[in-house]
């Protein structure tokens, strides 16, 4: 027997902060949708739904909200997790790619042992904003040889076009809600 998941609308339980960090900016808080079973299982069933024909061999999560979105679908998906972190957090060696972000940049790594060549890998992320994160994971994924299935975020900053780079380049996006 299959099961259905009922839909549930995720912007009811994400939480709106005006003027987070700094006045101007409408800060949304994924925070709650994380403390609900209910929305964590949600997530995982669709992000699975969307991605599970493409035969997933690993979920790599961004520090550190996509560690607990990755863990989810690692779970649904019957597969381990890789973490993709800020430089000088990982033990052993890695691979570092740098990015542009807002005020300078900034570098992600990730173990160089994680992902064995032609691994399909689905980067998880709690948002996608600029992209530039999510352009450095693809990277780092794609340089230790795996195969990038998609981005699968929770929240999108559609007028960011973060998610529009990441297609322009080729690849797979998916959000569960999408804010202009």
């Amino acid at each position: 027997m299959v099961s259905k998941t009922k839909h549930l609308d995720l912007d009811e339980i994400i939480t709106k902060h005006p003027d987070f960090p700094k006045p101007g900016i409408l800060f949304r808080d994924v925070n709650p949708v994380f403390r609900d079973a209910a929305a964590l299982k949600y997530i995982a069933d669709e992000f699975y739904r969307r991605f599970g024909k493409a035969k997933v061999d690993a979920i790599a999560g961004i520090e550190s909200r996509g560690f607990v979105v990755a863990t989810a679908l690692a779970m649904k998906f019957g597969t381990g997790m890789i973490m993709i972190r800020k430089a000088g957090k990982l033990p052993g060696k890695t691979i570092k790619k740098s990015y542009d972000i807002e005020y300078g940049n900034a570098v992600m790594e990730i173990q160089d042992s994680s992902i064995k060549k032609g691994q399909k890998v689905l980067i998880a992320d709690d948002l996608i904003a600029t992209g530039g994160t999510a352009v450095a994971a693809s990277k780092l994924v794609e340089e230790l040889g795996g195969k990038v299935a998609g981005f699968a975020f929770v929240i999108e900053l559609a007028g960011l076009q973060g998610a529009d780079k990441l297609k322009k380049m080729g690849y797979r996006v998916e959000s569960m809600v999408v804010y202009d």
